[in-house]
């Protein structure tokens, strides 16, 4: 049997769950919201970043990887994030939130804006180790989408493909879309090679997104 191009990603066995579970058992802060990239705070640790069109659900991903509510901001306003925003994770790790893109309810001046400082960030950054590109389970990959991993294709940054939401689709539904996604991700070398189902609201595969982060390096 031939297996299947970008699978699901397994459950993290214990010792690799532990790993992410310490990790991401210490503190979480914000440091700040950038628009410039002379705002970037230090290169001084593993970071990893989190892209998503707007509404996506990457607020409720990052707090629920942390376990801190309110970390980052969800909102039910698309386009609410509007600037590069970097969180510690212990002294060992940036969580990075990208500005939402796709459907931005703002000035074509100012997507235009993000647009530059996001390829900016994504080309310079030496320590960022993997993008994680969210997708709606719902939804599929969208031309937008696809945008961004375009992006990362070009700046050489390797993405992982995340999707979200996945307690809201039925499994018959959820394999049309994950048959979607997979040709989508095909086109993209820069896709890592693993997909991963999440639902922030019932905790589904937050260890396994742990572990993956946990043994960056």
């Amino acid at each position: 049997m031939t297996a299947l191009p970008f699978p699901i990603a397994e459950e993290p066995d214990a010792f690799a769950t532990e790993t992410g579970r310490k990790l991401f058992a210490g503190p979480s802060e914000f440091v700040k919201g950038v628009v410039a990239m002379s705002g970037l705070p230090p290169a001084d640790r593993v970071e990893v970043c989190f892209a998503g069109r707007s509404n996506v659900g990457k607020s409720s991903l990052i707090n629920a990887l942390t376990g801190t509510k309110g970390l980052a901001r969800a909102s039910n306003t698309p386009g609410r994030t509007q600037e590069i925003n970097f969180f510690t994770q212990g002294p060992e790790l940036y969580l990075v939130d990208l500005p939402g893109y796709g459907y931005a309810n703002a000035p074509l001046k100012v997507v235009e804006k993000w647009q530059k400082l996001l390829k900016q960030y994504l080309s310079g950054r030496q320590t960022l180790r993997r993008a994680f590109v969210l997708i709606d389970a719902r939804h599929g990959v969208k031309a937008v989408d696809d945008e961004i991993m375009k992006l990362l294709d070009t700046s050489a940054v390797t993405f992982q493909c995340v999707l979200t939401k996945a307690d809201k689709v039925k499994a018959a539904e959820r394999d049309k879309v994950l048959t979607q996604v997979r040709a989508a991700l095909a086109k993209h070398p820069a896709a890592y090679p693993e997909i991963v189902l999440t639902s922030s609201e019932k905790g589904d595969g937050i260890a396994t997104l742990r572990s993956i982060i946990a043994h960056l390096e």
